[in-house]
């Protein structure tokens, strides 16, 4: 009778164990969910950055090609391609 008394006391033991790593196990995954949704946060706002930065060089290299004189042909043909893009995309708005 004793060693069923040691066996059931065993038992409960380890599942009182289980239950606590359980519990420990499931904290650590809200945790880790919560560092996740920063993460993605995080990275979302640095890409929006970085479409801002590159905007912001090809404008620069626009605005440069334009001040040379030698650029001029160049200048003239990305103004013609960010027309079109921009035609393209006004096309888009309307369908």
């Amino acid at each position: 009778m004793t060693s069923a008394l040691n066996f059931v006391t065993s038992i409960e033991n380890k599942l009182l164990k289980l239950i606590e790593q359980q519990k420990h196990l499931r904290e650590k995954t809200n945790e880790y969910q919560k560092e996740i949704q920063e993460l993605k946060k995080i990275h979302e706002e640095h890409k929006k950055i970085i479409r801002q930065l590159e905007e912001k060089i090809n404008t620069l290299r626009i605005t440069k090609t334009i001040e040379t004189k030698e650029g001029a042909v160049e200048a003239k043909v990305r103004i013609t391609k960010l027309v079109r893009e921009i035609d393209n995309c006004i096309g888009l708005l309307n369908t």
